[in-house]
């Protein structure tokens, strides 16, 4: 769970910054008052702790994939 949280977060802060580097718009900022704002902020502290969780995807040996039926099956790390 926690890491489709993460993923979804990071996602977020990838489309900002493909915004601000396509259209100098920033999404976040424009929405909460701006980039120095408290919640601006907050908001890009969660996508950079984001981006350290998901760091720790490329390290995972064996992930439990849940098949379309609800079945569970194990997938092998692809990086061995």
């Amino acid at each position: 769970m926690m890491d489709r949280i993460a993923l979804f977060i990071l996602l977020i802060g990838g489309l900002n910054w493909g915004l601000v580097g396509l259209f100098r718009f920033d999404v976040i900022a424009w929405a909460f008052g701006g980039s120095a704002a408290v919640i601006s902020r907050l908001v890009y502290i969660l996508v950079a702790l984001s981006a350290v969780w998901c760091i720790s995807l490329f390290f995972r040996r064996n992930e439990v994939l849940e098949s379309r039926d609800g079945r569970h099956q194990h997938s092998p790390n692809r990086f061995e």
